[in-house]
This record gives C-alpha cells, structure tokens and sequence, in this order.
C-alpha cells in the first residue's frame, strides 16, 4: 500500500465541517463536524449507508460545495476564501474528479477529453495533447486516443476518466463510486489504477459501498449520519460497515 509523503502538510484536510441543506423545520445536517485528513501516497476510503454523507463530503473536497462551517484545506490552502475563477482554478490544476457515469464529452476523442481541462487553462493545444497522451499511457489506454466514448467499453471509458483527472499532475483525485457502472474484474483494474497513483504520490478519497473495494485502500473511514463513526487502517469487512464502532 501507498506510503506518507515526506511533507506533514496534508493534500486535503477536513476540520470540523459541517453541511447543512435548507433552513429551519427543512433543515437537513449532511455533514456534523468531520475532521480528517489525507496525505500524499496514501489512498481513503469512505463508506457507510445511503444517506451518510459519503457524496457531500467529496464535493466539499473539491471545491464543488461549500461547507455551512468548518474549513476545507487542499495543499494548506483554505479553499473556502476561494471563489469563481479561482475554484475553477483549483478543479483544472489541483483536483480531479472520477464519477461513476465517466461524464465524457461524447464529440470528443479521448485524448481531447483529457485535454480539455489543460486547455481550459490556458494550455496550447499541442502541449495539452502531449500531456493527455501521457496521461493515458498512465493508465494504459493510450491506443484509444483517437477514439470516441461510444466506440470504448465501460472500462475503457473510465481508464479515460481517470486519465482527465490525474492530468496535469494533479495532487488530489476524488472518486465516487468509481467502479459502479462496471463488472467486477474492470472494476478491480480500475482500482488498481488508482492505486499506483497514490503510490506515486496522489492522494486519493473513494467513496464505495464495496468492502473488497475498500480493500484496496490505506485507511477506511466509516460515516453514519453526516458522522465519522470509525477510522480503521484494517481492511473494510461487510460487518464492519453495518456494526461501526462508536
């Protein structure tokens, strides 16, 4: 598994954030004062019941949501003082994003997804090529750079999400149910590929409702109700996940 980085200073870190949805009788707590962090090399795990505050907690990771109170740090930076341009900013260069339908651009080729975020930025185009065709040989899908989505498999498809979100060596990927849509031996290579990014010193948050998912991972953190329930560096057992303990 993925080992600490040589800096104390997290990739990300939670402090005491909490996510409330509408006001007052409607008033929904998804998130209650989590604090955790998430170091370079090392992969999390987040699981716990529908409900439990997996998703909010990803996309207050990466600038998405904004916390009601409590901060987000990504690389020490607070990115609660952030705002339009540089939110975008730190979603082109900092954090990438892997979700469980791919979101790929249908009109564009694999190597121009993958592109897109470089070139959004500011990049010239040949150099963002250059940097998405590496990308892709990351993940070993760099044969299909000329290829549609529709033309890929759902495996491959999800090679190439990956590949968007690790381009541009960005530091932290967040992942929510990365392998949902796919069997489960793709599933395993999908992992594996995220895996051997951490390894290589991303640091990675995975939502999953898969214990042998969660395998996978360094640490596995356990929400129950907007509430981090338990923190283990074990592997994620199915009883585990239904009988947490306080």
């Amino acid at each position: 598994m993925g080992t600490m980085g040589t800096t104390n200073t997290p990739i990300l870190r939670l402090a005491e954030v909490t996510r409330v949805h509408g006001s007052d009788a409607t008033a929904v707590r998804a998130l209650a004062g989590v604090s955790m962090e998430v170091h370079a090399g090392e992969l999390v795990a987040v699981m716990g019941p529908s409900g439990s505050g997996k998703s909010t907690l990803l996309n207050l990771a990466g600038g998405l949501d904004a916390p009601t109170s409590g901060q987000v740090f990504v690389e020490g930076e607070a990115i609660g003082a952030l705002r339009g341009d540089g939110l975008a900013r730190l979603r082109r260069r900092r954090v990438g994003f892997v979700f469980q339908d791919f979101n790929l651009i249908p009109s564009l080729t694999a190597a121009e997804n993958v592109a897109l975020p470089l070139e959004l930025d500011g990049q010239r185009v040949r150099r963002a090529r250059r940097h998405a065709l590496a990308a892709l040989d990351l993940v070993g899908v760099r044969e299909l750079a000329d290829r549609y989505p529709d033309a890929m498999s759902g495996g491959q498809q999800q090679r190439v999400a990956i590949a968007r979100a690790l381009v541009g060596d960005r530091k932290l990927v967040l992942a929510d149910e990365p392998t949902g849509a796919l069997d489960s031996h793709t599933g395993e290579d999908v992992l594996r590929v995220l895996r051997e990014r951490c390894d290589d010193g991303a640091a990675g948050l995975l939502v999953t409702h898969e214990a042998r998912h969660a395998a996978w991972a360094d640490r596995v953190v356990f929400l129950r109700d907007g509430v981090v329930v338990d923190s283990t560096g074990q592997p994620a057992t199915a009883d585990s996940l239904l009988e947490p303990t306080a």
